[in-house]
C-alpha cells in the first residue's frame, strides 16, 4: 500500500508540471496537454484519497472527470484546427479572432 502522502506528492508535481506546460508554452496543443496533465493530477489526488477514506466517491468522480476531460480534448482540438486552417499556426499569440 502506497502511502496518501506520496501519492499526493506525486499528483503535485505532476500538477505543478503541467501548470508550467500550460502556462509557459505558447504552442496550442501544448497547452492542451498541460491541462490534460493537471486534470489527470486531480485524478490521481481524488483515487488516493478515496482509496485512504475506504470510499468510492472519489473514483467515481474521478470517472467523471475523464469523461469531461475527453469532451475537452475533442472540443479544443476541433477548435484549433479550425483555426490553424485559417491562421496557418497554432501559437496562442496569433489568435485575436475574438478581439473588436
Amino acid at each position: 500500500m502506497v502511502p496518501l502522502s506520496h501519492v499526493i506528492i506525486y499528483a503535485f508535481l505532476m500538477f505543478a508540471i503541467g501548470m508550467f506546460g500550460a502556462l509557459a508554452r505558447r504552442n496550442v496543443f501544448i497547452v492542451l496537454m498541460g491541462i490534460e496533465l493537471m486534470l489527470n493530477a486531480v485524478n490521481i489526488a481524488l483515487v488516493g484519497f478515496s482509496s485512504y477514506l475506504g470510499n468510492v466517491a472519489g473514483q467515481i468522480m474521478a470517472i467523471f472527470i475523464i469523461t469531461v476531460a475527453a469532451g475537452e480534448a475533442a472540443v479544443g482540438l476541433a477548435i484549433v484546427l479550425s483555426i490553424f486552417r485559417n491562421r496557418l499556426t497554432v501559437n496562442i499569440d496569433s489568435f485575436n479572432l475574438l478581439k473588436w
